[in-house]
């Protein structure tokens, strides 16, 4: 398996660039999009995320459990940990917002602070404005709290039993939302309809660190890889000629049931090959320094890009609107240039993420080892 010191997946950085990367693209060019590309990316964070939390609580288990004290030194450590990495530069994001007077923070500030975004837009039936990306990042916390506990309490014989009760219980729910006529979004953005995502990253976990011939001998065939690929590009065929007779994207059952699930099967082969490692061009391109630095940064880029540019929400005053009008008035053809305005804009969101990951996030996240070693 591809490492560097402590056990560090390096090909992990890599898929993390290429998952902020398909937001990006998502969020700034222009719609419609041919495939559902923010979709994607935010599934393979939750498949990733499913990976790495479940191989930590079930290694840190290993140390912790039958001990004194143990369920303590367990969870300090768990959420000390995610706090200095996820919060600082979220509550820093709501402070601002709040003192520039975003409606997407004022009046709404008990749903931001508490990580209940998602909640709000199942219960509102509405989004909140730029800060409409923070619902993913609300789904994460919302499985952090209850997920440690499980894992540290149901006995090892029936965590894959229960991680496939997970997978199960999320598919049959969004069923119930389609058969129900809740909009799309109600499936999407809703924490117990992503358990799918996150049941199967954490079957992964499982099963590379009990069993790791079999990790080894399912995740290193590729067939399984290119055959989940064909089975989410049914899934994507199927979708669309839905979408030609008419039916509405709350109606598709495609998108609202079976989308993320095969999506996560797929990512699970993916991530999987990651972490035996790939060899050639995608070895290449996963371990560049590059691409493994945009992965380490990509939190960042995922929470500032929507403030970098929003094509909703930003207005008139924003620098990147201005930016955009002078070279608009300076070149005649630059709104037709796509390409270059998403370049642009993530070269701008880059610096952005840049300036917060060495000024904020990296002194905070070197805390870690002090405060929860």
């Amino acid at each position: 398996m591809v490492k560097h010191q402590d056990n560090y997946l390096v090909q992990l950085d890599g898929l993390r660039f290429m998952a902020v990367a398909l937001v990006l693209w998502d969020h700034w060019m222009p719609e419609p999009h041919s495939l559902p590309f923010g979709k994607l990316g935010v599934n393979l964070f939750f498949v990733l995320s499913g990976f790495l939390i479940a191989r930590i609580l079930l290694s840190s288990k290993d140390k912790t459990y039958g001990k004194e004290g143990g369920l303590g030194a367990y969870l300090k450590k768990f959420y000390i940990r995610r706090t200095i990495r996820i919060f600082p530069i979220y509550y820093l994001s709501l402070i601002v917002l709040w003192l520039l007077h975003d409606p997407s923070v004022r009046g709404k500030e008990g749903w931001q602070f508490l990580y209940a975004s998602n909640i709000y837009i199942v219960l509102k039936k509405t989004w909140l404005g730029v800060t409409d990306h923070f619902w993913s990042l609300a789904v994460e916390e919302q499985f952090y709290i209850f997920f440690p506990l499980l894992i540290f309490f149901i006995p090892r014989r029936y965590v894959v039993s229960f991680f496939s009760i997970l997978i199960v219980f999320s598919v049959l729910l969004r069923a119930y939302f389609w058969q129900t006529n809740e909009p799309w979004y109600v499936s999407y953005v809703t924490m117990p309809t992503a358990l799918d995502a996150f049941g199967v990253g954490a079957l992964m976990a499982y099963a590379q660190l009990y069993h790791r011939p079999f990790f080894q001998k399912i995740f290193s065939n590729r067939w399984y890889l290119g055959i989940s690929f064909l089975a989410l590009a049914g899934i994507f065929m199927l979708s669309r000629q839905q979408t030609l007779a008419g039916v509405t994207q709350d109606q598709n059952l495609y998108i609202s049931i079976w989308e993320r699930f095969f999506a996560s099967i797929f990512f699970t082969f993916l991530i999987g090959g990651g972490i035996i490692g790939y060899k050639g061009w995608f070895k290449w391109f996963l371990e560049h320094p590059v691409s493994n630095y945009l992965g380490k940064i990509s939190y960042g880029l995922y929470v500032y890009h929507n403030f970098v540019y929003n094509h909703y929400h930003s207005p008139a005053l924003h620098p990147t609107v201005r930016l955009f009008n002078k070279l608009s008035r300076t070149f005649p053809d630059f709104g037709n240039m796509h390409f270059v305005q998403f370049v642009i804009l993530f070269v701008l969101t880059t610096v952005v993420a840049s300036v917060s990951w060495f000024l904020i996030e990296k002194p905070i996240n070197n805390l870690k080892d002090k405060y929860a070693p």
